[in-house]
């Protein structure tokens, strides 16, 4: 990169001082520097500093192309930075960056942590919900967060779901002159941090989450429209999913599938006709933290496939007709799967034909469990339930 106009230069809280040379020969060349208010005062930016539009906008930087320019960022630009987001939008001859220490690389160092055996999470930005998934017993985390009383909301968020005997450290203005770390636990919080600020924990007192597949029916929102925790089970097994790979679920219900088959590493479509649904769905994905991977249409199939990015696994749970089930088999491309359960006797015959026409997998599965009969106990048996799964 000979001449890029644009340089993205990580900081550190000891600011000009911390920067390497060509860190600063790029900002005295800089026309205007780009930053959050912290950031243009720690470089004494003056008339030349320009504060990032809130909420964040890289506009205001591309509309200065070919001209010298910089970007300020916290530590590592290019880990929950803005780097990534202007890098996108830019030729790779146009910039160059100048990283520094990430937050996370100094609170592992100040912990004696194993950086790659270390959960790090951008909560400055996103719901505390994004951690749930990562809260397990032993687990340690160092999470951004956005202010000090976020620190008091992320430590009730903790305790609320089991954890307040979680271990945590606030560290504070990392790498530089006001740097402080305090000790304490999720359920007796400080209240007096100040930004910039992160926490770092080894979560106790829950198992959390199990990795599993089927997960409890009560750790859901529903109305007892959903696909029932063994069940589940079974159905996201056939349906194997794939970091980075797209299902539909389509007749979504609650959205456990969604939701389990996002919480796998995937994204999911899910679409659902009963407005209340939606809604029971959106809250699942928020709950679950999943949220960002989990986009709800409301609406039918298939007039509400046709926008939809292409599938690589489709799931349908208990409905449909011989026009639904061949929109979803032209939806799928080469090595794309459908799995299909049928709990009726017309949608079992369907299943059971489209068997036949391209092969697969169709099984039959029965479940009974323990329930009072009179004084003692016995079996109560479940609906049966037909399943039909096919790589195309």
């Amino acid at each position: 990169m000979a001449d890029p106009w644009l340089h993205i230069i990580g900081l550190t809280e000891d600011g000009l001082p911390g920067l390497s040379d060509a860190s600063r020969l790029a900002l005295s060349h800089a026309e205007i520097v780009f930053g959050g208010p912290r950031h243009l005062d720690l470089v004494q930016a003056n008339k030349r500093g320009m504060p990032w539009p809130v909420p964040f906008d890289p506009v205001a930087v591309l509309a200065r192309r070919g001209l010298p320019t910089v970007v300020l960022a916290s530590g590592d630009p290019f880990w929950f930075g803005a780097g990534g987001s202007l890098a996108a939008h830019l030729d790779p001859t146009e910039w160059t960056a100048h990283p520094a220490p990430s937050t996370f690389s100094l609170a592992a160092a100040r912990l004696g942590w194993r950086l790659e055996e270390t959960i790090c999470l951008g909560l400055h930005a996103q719901l505390f919900a994004r951690a749930r998934p990562h809260l397990t017993i032993g687990a340690r985390l160092i999470c951004l967060l956005r202010d000090g009383p976020a620190v008091v909301e992320f430590a009730g968020y903790l305790t609320a779901l089991g954890f307040g005997a979680s271990p945590l450290t606030v560290l504070e203005s990392l790498g530089g002159p006001r740097e402080r770390l305090r000790h304490t636990t999720a359920n007796a919080p400080l209240t007096d941090a100040t930004a910039p600020v992160a926490v770092a924990t080894t979560i106790a007192g829950a198992f959390g989450l199990p990795r599993s597949s089927g997960l409890p029916d009560d750790a859901f929102t529903h109305d007892g429209q959903i696909t029932k925790s063994p069940i589940r089970a079974i159905t996201l097994s056939a349906l194997a999913p794939r970091p980075g790979q797209r299902l539909w679920d389509i007749g979504a219900g609650s959205g456990s599938i969604s939701v389990e088959w996002c919480l796998a590493g995937g994204i999911a479509n899910a679409v659902e006709p009963r407005a209340d649904r939606v809604s029971q769905i959106r809250a699942n994905a928020a709950s679950f933290g999943v949220d960002h991977r989990l986009t709800v249409t409301e609406g039918s199939a298939p007039q509400a496939l046709a926008d939809l990015p292409r599938p690589d696994a489709i799931f349908l749970g208990g409905g449909g007709d011989a026009k639904v089930m061949q929109s979803l088999w032209q939806s799928l491309h080469p090595g794309a799967r459908l799995v299909a359960n049928a709990v009726t006797l017309e949608t079992e015959s369907l299943l059971t034909q489209w068997h036949g026409l391209h092969g697969g997998s169709l099984m039959r599965v029965e479940i009974a469990h323990a329930a009072t009969l009179g004084r003692m106990r016995g079996w109560q048996s479940s609906r049966p339930l037909v399943q039909w799964s096919v790589t195309r």
